[in-house]
């Protein structure tokens, strides 16, 4: 299996991430922004930001970003994964699991007890892929998100 690393800043990998986040952005049919800023965004990330990459021959091959989080049920932290991509052309390869168990090692190692995320409802592949990995549906709970313009006018 591929190696799985965390990414540091100033990563001379940064390129490569941000070609395939180029990648995500076209699969997910949303705006992108030009290479040199989404470089700008990955070393800027905000602290507690974090990404594993897989990487073969200075090519990112897939990717996981998350944060850490707290507090969660019993006052406990854990991670938020927000994003789990993995080059088309490369899925099949067990890459995804491959992430996702070295992102399960981070948690423990730093003990934190659990993973949450956010998965498309309409996808039902990678909702098979979640359930295999033993991830659990919580249906009690929703997803909220506060931007634009309402944003902008609580913070007013």
């Amino acid at each position: 299996m591929l190696p799985i690393r965390l990414l540091q800043p100033d990563d001379p990998a940064l390129p490569a991430l941000a070609i395939l986040m180029e990648e995500m952005q076209a699969h997910y049919r949303v705006a992108c922004p030009p290479r040199s800023e989404i470089i700008a965004g990955l070393k800027a990330m905000p602290r507690g930001a974090e990404i594993l990459v897989a990487e073969e021959q200075h090519r990112i091959l897939g990717f996981a970003g998350f944060s850490g989080i707290y507090p969660g049920p019993g006052l406990k932290p854990g991670l938020f994964l927000k994003e789990l991509y993995v080059a088309g052309s490369q899925r099949g390869r067990g890459l995804g699991r491959a992430l996702m168990q070295k992102l399960a090692s981070v948690a423990t190692q730093r003990g934190l007890s659990r993973i949450d995320w956010t998965a498309d409802a309409e996808n039902a592949r990678l909702l098979a892929f979640y359930e295999e990995l033993g991830g659990a549906c919580k249906t009690d709970k929703l997803f909220f998100r506060l931007d634009g313009e309402a944003l902008v006018q609580l913070a007013n």
